[in-house]
């Protein structure tokens, strides 16, 4: 496989114990962007913020798309990979390879982090994923995740999404194990303090750190 590095920010907890939140962007984000918004969820875990490796127009994202809301799916696939082989790497040279890790994803960054919990449902120890879409339209379900938790949150006027798509994902979701705590919000596909506040509370009652 050929994979890249990831351009990345690394910010170690003062809690040497504490799960690893690694921030994924949305399309023309980087690895700046989620940085303030995961300090307002927590000061505890250490972050790793990636940058996608696709660019789309100048606009970094984690995979190709062929449209608006068409994904390629070969290509998910293929970076859903490399990042995980990436952040395995990153860890281990930081000596964090036994830490938990929690994706923490907006849009695009939700849909990568959505691909890797359906491909490697043990891998991620939780996920935060705001505003996203299914991304295999036919997953390849191999395994079932064991008591991994999903916090999920669509905007009720998201004209991105397709309601059918969120009910789908769903219960794909809740079939394949994951225990999932879902939020329709009053909004778009924008992010809002409702989305933040409800990630904090969840994240304090899944991974509480002493």
């Amino acid at each position: 496989m050929d994979f890249q590095p990831l351009k990345y920010i690394l910010e170690l907890s003062k809690k040497t114990n504490a799960p690893v939140l690694v921030l994924l962007h949305g399309t023309g984000g980087d690895e700046q962007d989620l940085i303030p918004l995961a300090k307002d969820i927590t000061t505890n875990f250490h972050l790793l913020s990636l940058r996608g490796n696709v660019n789309e127009g100048g606009m970094p994202r984690f995979f190709r798309r062929i449209r608006m809301g068409v994904f390629d799916e070969k290509d998910l696939a293929f970076r859903s990979d490399e990042m995980k082989v990436f952040i395995e790497k990153v860890l281990q040279e930081n000596h964090l390879e036994n830490a938990k890790i929690v994706a923490l994803g907006y849009s695009n960054g939700a849909n990568i982090a959505g691909a890797t919990l359906l491909k490697y449902p043990n891998f991620l120890a939780g996920a935060i994923l705001f505003r996203p879409m299914l991304p295999f339209q036919a997953p390849e379900l191999r395994e079932k995740a064991q008591q991994v938790p999903v916090f999920f949150s669509n905007g009720k006027n998201d004209p991105t999404v397709p309601p059918k798509d969120t009910t789908t994902y769903l219960e794909i979701l809740k079939e394949q194990g994951f225990e999932v705590e879902h939020h329709a919000l009053p909004t778009s596909h924008n992010l809002t303090y409702n989305d933040v506040e409800l990630a904090k509370v969840w994240l304090e009652k899944y991974f509480p750190i002493n």
